[in-house]
This record gives structure tokens, sequence and C-alpha cells, in this order.
């Protein structure tokens, strides 16, 4: 990736010198976390459901030295501050105006607006605070733990979570959660939470068409975010967790569907083809 060039977002928040320690993994993980995220949009305080981390995957203690962290740390901002302008133009010429995320740099957990945010349940972002919360050693989880690696496909979870952030300042988080509230079977609203998750990935794609388009890709860059993609796909997490695929649990895609909705908005680099619903 070519990044010498670019600048640096002045929307992070570094709260690493201030995050707890870390905390064991728990029951509810990244669908606690789901329903809390969707409690705290309507006012309801379910943090107390946060008693443990993601049972998506194992979250270990980063060997990430100063340098690889520095480094990251300086790619995250560039990176934010790429959607920032990608963001920003798209909704300037829609006639509306984006509104910049945050993101928070943390260590293992850290308050949140949703409840008590933990590295193992991996990057998320928070409506209610309009926050993308990340801990950096979720490279190494990627390296080690999802065989994923490479700048460009760190890149891509980012962008991932700043999808989230357009959705909401859309409409579509606001009325994705309500309908996850009316649904009349939790596989109802599971298919939900995955239509919400592979238009994030789409969203993310069109960000990345944009870089490509600028000639900061490398055809290996594209190839690590297309491993990356698969290597969060529900049916992969659950064969390498628990040893089978339960398909009416999934709640991000496939990892098939992950990865044709990340291409997807990569090819066409335009929104209006990222209507997963």
């Amino acid at each position: 990736m070519k990044l010498d060039d670019l600048r640096r977002s002045k929307n992070v928040e570094d709260r690493r010198a201030k995050s707890g320690p870390s905390v064991g993994r728990g029951k509810g993980g990244i669908l606690t976390f789901i329903i809390v995220l969707v409690g705290a949009y309507y006012g309801v305080d379910l943090s107390g459901l946060m008693s443990g981390g993601g049972d998506s995957y194992q979250h270990n203690t980063s060997s990430l030295n100063s340098q690889e962290e520095a480094k990251l740390e300086d790619l995250s901002s560039k990176v934010l501050a790429s959607t920032e302008d990608i963001w920003g133009a798209y909704f300037k010429q829609n006639g509306m105006s984006y509104k910049h995320p945050t993101l928070v740099l943390y260590r293992n957990i850290t308050p949140t607006a949703c409840g008590t945010g933990q590295s193992a349940m991996g990057p998320f972002y928070c409506p209610v605070d309009q926050k993308v919360y990340l801990d950096l050693s979720f490279y190494d989880d990627m390296r080690k733990q999802l065989k994923a690696s490479g700048e460009f496909a760190f890149s891509y979870v980012i962008a991932h979570e700043v999808g989230h952030h357009v959705q909401n300042l859309l409409g579509i988080t606001a009325k994705t959660q309500s309908a996850q509230m009316r649904a009349g079977t939790k596989i109802a609203a599971n298919q939900i939470s995955v239509n919400v998750e592979l238009q994030a990935d789409c969203f993310a794609g069109v960000w990345g068409h944009q870089f490509a388009k600028e000639g900061r890709l490398t055809n290996n860059d594209i190839e690590d975010a297309f491993n990356a993609a698969q290597a969060v796909g529900d049916d992969r997490l659950q064969q390498q967790s628990q040893g089978y695929v339960v398909p009416d649990s999934f709640t991000h895609g496939s990892s098939a569907e992950r990865l044709a909705w990340f291409k997807k908005g990569l090819t066409s680099g335009n929104p209006a083809v990222c209507d997963t619903f």
C-alpha cells in the first residue's frame, strides 16, 4: 500500500495508556455485544451482559513490539483519514453532511456508550457514541488466528467498521435495529444482522475502489483483503472454533458472501450497489 503522502486523521482518541486489564472469555461474546448495541440504541443499559469476550475466535496476548504497533497506529490514522475524504465527498455529492466518526485505540478493555468493549470482540462500532473501537493487537489475531495478514487486509477491517458508521448516518442502523426488535424468531433477527454486515463489507469495498483508483494498491494487497474477508466468514469461524457449522446462527455472513459483497463494492465504487436487503 502507498500511504506516505496521506494525511493523518485528527479524529483518533488514544486510550492505550488508560485501558484496563484483559478479561477472560465469557459465554456472550459477539452475539451478546450485538444485543448490547441494540439495547443501547433504545436507551436500555445492557452492559451487565458484557461479562466475557468473543466467542468467534480466541484472543491471545499480543506479541506486537512497539515499532510494529506504531506502524499500525499510523496506518489506522491514515486509513481513517481516507475514509473521511471518500465518504465526505459522497455525502456532499448527494446533498448531505458527513459527520466523521472517532477511532478509539485501546488495550484489552474500555468503556463505550454501548457497554464494555473488549479486545476479544475484535474491532467494533458503537452507533450511540459514533466511535470505532480498535485494539491494535487484532492485527496479531488476524495473522495468527485467522491466517490473514497485510496492511490492506487490516485496512479493510477498519473500513468495514466505518461502513457501519455510514449506515448509521443514512438511517439504515435505526431501521434494521427496529426490524430486529420486531423479528419473530432468532433466525430472522440473525438474517437481518447478516444483511447489515454484508452491506458494511460492500461499503468497505467502495472505499477500496477509490484507493485502487488512486494507484495505492498492488494485486497482492487486494488478495490479502480478499483473504481477510473470507477469514471472518461465520462458517469458517464456526468450523475453527467448534468443528461444525450452524447457518441459522450466522450473524455476519459466510466466507463466500463476505467476499462477494466486498468485491461488489470494490469493483463498482458505487454505494448504490450495496443493497443487501
